[in-house]
C-alpha cells in the first residue's frame, strides 16, 4: 500500500513552520500513543506513522529532500549511497548528466572512472537499532558488515601476482574510442576496457581480475551519549574497496531508537503520561515513576488535579549531544474514572452527587449554563 504524504498525516499545511510541526505531532503522538490504546493495532500503526512523518519534516535537509522527491528520497539501499533512494539517485545523475553533456553512458569530470580503472568504492549504509536508554548513556557496538575488501594476493590490481595491467589495445590507454560519421566525430567509452584505459591479460585466480573479493567485517561503533532518532554516522573509509587499488566508499550509519515503554522523546526532554485516580486527583497525593537514567522520582500531586496538567522534573531528560547539560522530564498526569463499582462505592458517588456544589465542578457548571443560554437564545 502507498504510503501516505507526510504532511497529510500530520494534518499540516505544506509551508507550516517547525511550531506547527512539533505542535501537530504532540498532538497526534499523544492520542495514538499505545499506552492509551492498548491493544489497538490501528492506533500503534497510526502512531509509527506520524513518528515517521515527523521525523522525516522537522529535519529541514530530510525535509527538503521529501518536498522534491517524496518518499522516494528516504528509500535507500545497503550500496545506494547516503540514505537516498534510487529515484533521488537517478534524478542528481540526470542533472549531473544535462549539466556536463555527459548522456549515453559517458563519464563525468571528476567522477569514480579515470585512466587505469581506479574508481572509487561504493558506499554502504548500515541501518541500527537501539533503546532509548542506550541512547541516553551512549555505548561502543560491534556491527557486522559484508562488503568487498581489496584482494590481498594481487593488490586490488586484479593481476595476477607478478604481472600488471598492460594498456587497452582499442583505446591506446585513453579509455575513449572515436567514430565518423559524416562531418561529426563522435567519442564513446572504450567498449573493451570499459573506459579504463587499461586490460588484464593475466587475471588474478583469487578474485578473478575484479581486484576486490567479499567479505564480513566487525566495527566498532561509537554511539554518543544523547545521540537522536535518524543521526547518521559516517565512517570514512569503511565502505566497499575501490576498483584496481582505487580508494574506499565510506560507511554511514543510521541510527533509530526504538519506542520506549513509558517515555516519548522531543530532542532533550522526555515526556510520560501517568494515570492518576480520581480520588488522588481530588484529593492530593504523590506517586513514583522511573527516570531515563534508571532511577526513580516522586511526584507531588496537589488536591483538585486535572487530566492534563504537567509536572516538569528539571534535568532529569536526555543529555545534550557532545554537552554536560540535559533535558527536562515532563510528567503529565490523566484522571482515570473508576470502573467496576461496587455498590457501597456507587451509593458514595451517589451522595456525593446529590450534595455537589458549583465549587466542586466550576468548569463543568460554567460551561452547561452557557449551552442553556445559547439553545435559550436559539429558541427565542
Amino acid at each position: 500500500m502507498a504510503k501516505r504524504d507526510y504532511y497529510d498525516v500530520l494534518g499540516v499545511a505544506r509551508d507550516a513552520d517547525e511550531a506547527a510541526l512539533k505542535s501537530a505531532y504532540r498532538k497526534l503522538a499523544m492520542q495514538f500513543h499505545p499506552d492509551r490504546n492498548p491493544g489497538d493495532g490501528e492506533a500503534e500503526s497510526r502512531f509509527k506513522e506520524v513518528s515517521e512523518a515527523y521525523e522525516a519534516l522537522k529535519d529541514p535537509q530530510k525535509r527538503a529532500a521529501y518536498d522534491r522527491f517524496g518518499h522516494a528520497a528516504f528509500e535507500g539501499g545497503a550500496g545506494g549511497g547516503p540514505g537516498f533512494g534510487n529515484d533521488f539517485a537517478s534524478a542528481m545523475s540526470d542533472i549531473f548528466d544535462e549539466f556536463f553533456g555527459m548522456g549515453g553512458g559517458g563519464r563525468r569530470p571528476g567522477g569514480g572512472g579515470g585512466r587505469g580503472g581506479r574508481e572509487r568504492g561504493a558506499d554502504l549504509r548500515y541501518n541500527l537499532e537501539i533503546e532509548l536508554e542506550e541512547a541516553f548513556a551512549g555505548k561502543t557496538v560491534e556491527v557486522r558488515i559484508p562488503s568487498s575488501i581489496a584482494c590481498e594476493p594481487c593488490g586490488g590490481t586484479g593481476a595476477k601476482p607478478g604481472s600488471k595491467p598492460v594498456p587497452c589495445r582499442t583505446c591506446g590507454g585513453t579509455g575513449r574510442v572515436r567514430a565518423q560519421q559524416g562531418f561529426f566525430t563522435l567519442e564513446r567509452t572504450c567498449p573493451t576496457c570499459q573506459g579504463r584505459g587499461e586490460t588484464i591479460a593475466d587475471p588474478c585466480t583469487a578474485c578473478g581480475g575484479a581486484g576486490r573479493v567479499t567479505k564480513e567485517r566487525t566495527l566498532s561503533v561509537n554511539i554518543p551519549a544523547g545521540i537522536e532518532d535518524g543521526t547518521r554516522i559516517r565512517l570514512a573509509g569503511e565502505g566497499e574497496a575501490g576498483s584496481r587499488g582505487g580508494p574506499a566508499g565510506d560507511l554511514y550509519i543510521f541510527v533509530s531508537i526504538k519506542p520506549h515503554e513509558f517515555f516519548q522523546r522531543d530532542s532533550a526532554d522526555i515526556y510520560c503520561r501517568v494515570p492518576i485516580s480520581m480520588t488522588t486527583a481530588a484529593l492530593g497525593g504523590e506517586f513514583e515513576v522511573p527516570t531515563i537514567d534508571s532511577g526513580r522520582t516522586r511526584v507531588r500531586v496537589p488536591e483538585g488535579t486535572q487530566t492534563g496538567r504537567q509536572f516538569r522534573m528539571r534535568g532529569k531528560g536526555m543529555p545534550v549531544l557532545r554537552s554536560a547539560q540535559r533535558g527536562d522530564m515532563y510528567i503529565q498526569v490523566a484522571v482515570e474514572t473508576p470502573r467496576n463499582l461496587t455498590r457501597r462505592q456507587r451509593e458514595l458517588l451517589e451522595e456525593f452527587q446529590r450534595d455537589q456544589s458549583t465549587d466542586t465542578h466550576p468548569d463543568a457548571q460554567g460551561f452547561f449554563a452557557r449551552v442553556k443560554d445559547f439553545f435559550d437564545g436559539l429558541s427565542g
